[in-house]
């Protein structure tokens, strides 16, 4: 068994997604990177999928992750992403399933079972709670539950669905980290989250829109740490 990162609770996932590109992907992972270690968080950064190798050698404390990638095997096949490419590019993980990039189940198991092969951590996103506790089942590392109708909209969800999702994967597999999402503007949004009871949370418009995107991953990751504290001290 090929050993896989260790991401643990709290934590917070980055992803620029097509925001950003070039120098300022470097430059916000080096700010994710200071707030992880700052505020002794994880961070996942999921980061396109040319700039992983540039991403890893500039960083040291953030898990840096694939937006995707398939399932095939080294051999043919023209622009697929190679899971072994990823793994030798530095990558940690792989997100998989975004909205943006939705997989049949067929095609999700198997391409958690290649992940599982190559020794990366898989996040997998879920847009309701049937589909979250359907993931479930097919034991990838975490999941994001995330309502697709929120994302990019600057409204989050409440401590009811932080609830609802948590418990939807748990009682499948309680193994699973589950991180709640969607519409993460700011500190507050991620306090409320974490409070709520949420392994984790995350932002990738609210972080790349953002006058001084350093500022507010610090603000962010500051308040994942300070919601943590205050329930590990109830």
């Amino acid at each position: 068994m090929i050993e896989k990162c260790s991401v643990r609770a709290p934590f917070f996932e980055i992803g620029p997604k097509s925001y950003l590109f070039g120098q300022d992907v470097i430059d916000l992972a080096k700010a994710a990177d200071a707030a992880a270690e700052k505020y002794g968080v994880d961070i996942i950064f999921t980061t396109p999928v040319v700039e992983i190798a540039r991403v890893r050698n500039a960083t040291k404390r953030i898990h840096v992750f694939a937006p995707h990638m398939d399932p095939l095997r080294p051999g043919r096949g023209l622009a697929d992403i190679l899971p072994e490419s990823l793994v030798a590019a530095g990558a940690e993980g792989v997100m998989l399933n975004h909205c943006e990039k939705p997989l049949t189940l067929s095609v999700l198991r198997e391409t958690i079972r290649r992940a599982e092969e190559v020794g990366l951590a898989t996040i997998v996103c879920a847009d309701s709670l049937t589909e979250a506790a359907m993931i479930a089942r097919l034991k990838p590392d975490i999941i994001v539950a995330e309502p697709s109708e929120l994302i990019g909209t600057g409204t989050s969800v409440g401590p009811e669905y932080v609830d609802a999702a948590t418990r939807a994967v748990k009682d499948v597999n309680p193994d699973i980290l589950v991180l709640t999402a969607a519409g993460i503007a700011g500190g507050r949004d991620v306090y409320n989250i974490i409070r709520a009871g949420a392994d984790a949370t995350g932002s990738s418009s609210g972080i790349a829109k953002a006058a001084d995107r350093a500022a507010m991953v610090d603000e962010m990751i500051s308040a994942v740490r300070k919601a943590w504290n205050e329930r590990s001290a109830r």
